[in-house]
């Protein structure tokens, strides 16, 4: 009785409270992938940036919370790979490889994979590591973006600074604060949160 209760494990993210394994961990990745495709659709461009405002980051944040390192990661790689195959799910239904934002979107691998990973960790199931946690992945998702955007645009960093993240910021930290509040929320009524 002692053993049986002892390979019981507390479920490290969300997702590991699905039944299942290889076909849930399937259905998780692509899932993923879908819920930032159907994200990036909602898109309000700003003037002056090639970048609009979307849904994606949020999602990315949320997905990497609520799948762990692995699954977080393979659906954002599979997401990437997809839309630059030509998968119409990049904002506004686009897909390929032709666009400054590409970097943003090359981001979302490492920074779901991060989340995911800080989620394992616990950065997850309180307001303030949420913050910490959310906070990470949305720095990752700039620092593969910002770059990106200068050498597509040919500009220098400052003014891809102005273009790719300061019309940003403000959104960025509301995404955060609503990420701070959900899945701290979610574990708790799961009843499954560990400290």
């Amino acid at each position: 009785m002692a053993t049986a209760h002892a390979t019981r494990r507390r479920p490290a993210v969300l997702g590991d409270l699905l039944p299942g394994s290889l076909a849930r961990d399937t259905a998780l990745v692509i899932g993923a992938a879908a819920f930032v495709g159907i994200a990036a659709q909602i898109a309000v461009p700003l003037p002056g940036t090639p970048v609009p405002v979307t849904g994606q980051t949020f999602a990315v944040l949320l997905a990497g919370a609520a799948l762990g390192f692995g699954r977080a990661g393979l659906g954002m790689l599979v997401y990437l790979l997809a839309g630059m195959a030509g998968v119409p799910w990049f904002t506004d239904g686009t897909s390929g490889a032709g666009f400054p934002t590409l970097g943003y979107v090359i981001g979302f691998v490492a920074a779901a994979a991060a989340v995911g990973r800080l989620a394992q960790l616990g950065g997850d199931r309180t307001p303030l590591r949420t913050v910490g946690t959310m906070l990470a992945g949305t720095a990752i998702m700039y620092a593969a973006g910002v770059p990106y955007l200068m050498a597509a645009l040919h500009v220098d960093l400052a003014k891809a600074l102005d273009l790719g993240v300061t019309p940003f910021l403000a959104g960025d930290a509301l995404k955060v604060l609503l990420a701070a509040g959900l899945l701290p929320a979610a574990w708790k009524i799961t009843g499954a949160a560990r400290r």
